[in-house]
């Protein structure tokens, strides 16, 4: 366990006065000793933000290997209107990536395996066991070397995605697969099939995507589409044409079970470190989180002790010094840190909770200060305040959790709004905590009537 002891740093100012010659004073306190430690994460949950791929053996992390098991989202409409099912040509599964999410070597080739499922995922992904276990030999769909760049790719489609920043991964799948897909959907009751994911579900189970040899590059896909392909011939002017269309059907998103099957060996550096400081470690399970014990009993004694009688509480931050551990890819920080109380872990992630600024936060890393600033705590020393003074505070009011995670964002008419906080799934990262440099500071403004 470590301990770091801040020299005071108590500020006064006068900010006016009154008619009655009353004065305000505004004070900082920051002489608070703040501990902390490492912890193991072992938890994975089941509706994660992306789909993680590949093998990695890296000198100052470890290995790391993860493929991922899916359901897929149906699309309540299939393209049918003066198509028969012998004018599906071929039918594909499409991983996209934003350039340069990965870690690792671009155009080193890894191979991978594409299984229809046999049965269906459980709701509860703690008890799935092997996903090997939910596929047979024979139901491998397809097989393919692949890479993070767009070598393979024709001219005209590269380009596209070169323009976008994004690179993709294309399977192609067996054209009976389609064809099975469009007897189904134009069958009776087809149609709502298709429009019901549960059902569906029942009848086509998902996919497990699988690494198949190769080592030396982990990827994060934001998105995985299955794309069904027709041709279909005509005349125009007495001349033969063939008219091509192309529907995405199918899609990963984060209504359907979608895991990231993970596993994690940290080289003997970090878990030696992680012994001896705080450390953060992802992706879980098998990664770290950092324990730190926020004294809350002493903030709110030494608020009592100067506040007087007329008081307001402008603000509390908790500053988070992060180091980067050096590695051979260049692993870096995560990119955002929660903060939540130990006790409201699990609650907020099965409930798909947002921070609510009194028992959890979130902060984005600074590159530049190389820190994490948690902005938004009035809320919480105010509670804590008032608890003291009824009920009385416990150790648990201030354990807490530093954990990495995602942000799931949304913009509407140039505004984004956090939609979703999810457990840190992308590309490795790590950092130590640096809990001797680490601050937490609360301002308060305080009225002294003079006679």
């Amino acid at each position: 366990m470590l301990v770091s002891a801040f020299a005071s740093c108590d500020e006064t100012s006068e900010i006016g006065s009154s008619i009655v010659d009353d004065q305000v004073d505004v004070v900082i306190d920051s002489v608070f000793v703040i501990t902390g430690s490492s912890q193991e994460n072992n938890i994975q949950y089941a509706r994660t933000s992306n789909q993680l791929l590949g093998t990695i053996q890296a000198d100052g992390y470890g290995d790391l290997s993860s493929d991922f098991i899916t359901q897929l989202m149906p699309a309540n409409r299939l393209l049918t209107d003066g198509i028969t099912v012998e004018n599906v040509d071929s039918i594909k599964l499409r991983m996209f990536m934003t350039e340069g999410a990965f870690v690792g070597d671009s155009v080193a080739p890894l191979g991978l395996e594409v299984y229809r499922l046999t049965k269906q995922l459980p709701d509860d992904i703690s008890k799935l066991g092997n996903p090997s276990d939910y596929c047979t030999p024979q139901s491998l769909l397809a097989s393919k070397t692949y890479t993070a760049s767009v070598v393979g790719l024709s001219d005209s489609i590269a380009d596209i995605y070169v323009s976008q920043g994004v690179r993709v991964v294309d399977v192609k799948l067996p054209r009976e697969l389609g064809q099975e897909f469009y007897n189904k959907y134009t069958s009776p009751g087809g149609s709502e099939l298709f429009n019901d994911p549960e059902a569906f579900a029942k009848w086509f189970p998902g996919l497990y995507v699988k690494n198949s040899y190769g080592s030396g590059r982990i990827m994060t896909f934001y998105a995985t589409r299955m794309y069904m392909y027709y041709s279909k011939p005509d005349k125009v002017d007495d001349k033969d044409t063939v008219y091509h269309y192309v529907s995405s059907f199918l899609a990963v998103t984060p209504e359907v079970v979608n895991y990231n099957n993970i596993s994690q060996q940290l080289s003997a550096d970090v878990t030696t470190l992680a012994s001896k400081s705080p450390v953060v470690v992802a992706p879980s399970p098998m990664g770290f989180d950092a324990n730190v014990t926020i004294p809350v009993r002493d903030i709110v004694s030494k608020y009592k002790e100067q506040a007087g009688l007329y008081n307001v509480i402008n603000s509390m931050t908790f500053r988070v010094s992060a180091e980067s551990i050096e590695n051979e890819y260049g692993i870096t920080p995560p990119p955002y840190l929660l903060l939540i109380r130990k006790d409201k872990r699990d609650e907020f992630f099965k409930d798909a909770e947002l921070t609510d600024n009194k028992t959890s936060f979130y902060a984005a890393y600074s590159s530049i200060s190389k820190s994490y600033t948690f902005t938004s705590m009035r809320q919480y020393v105010i509670d804590m305040i008032e608890k003291d003074g009824t009920e009385g505070l416990t150790d648990a009011d201030g354990e807490f959790l530093l954990m990495p995670v995602s942000l799931v964002t949304e913009t509407v008419n140039s505004q984004t709004t956090v939609v979703a906080i999810v457990p840190y799934t992308e590309t490795p990262v790590m950092a130590k905590l640096n809990f001797d440099d680490s601050k937490i500071k609360v301002t308060y403004s305080k009225q002294t009537i003079k006679n």
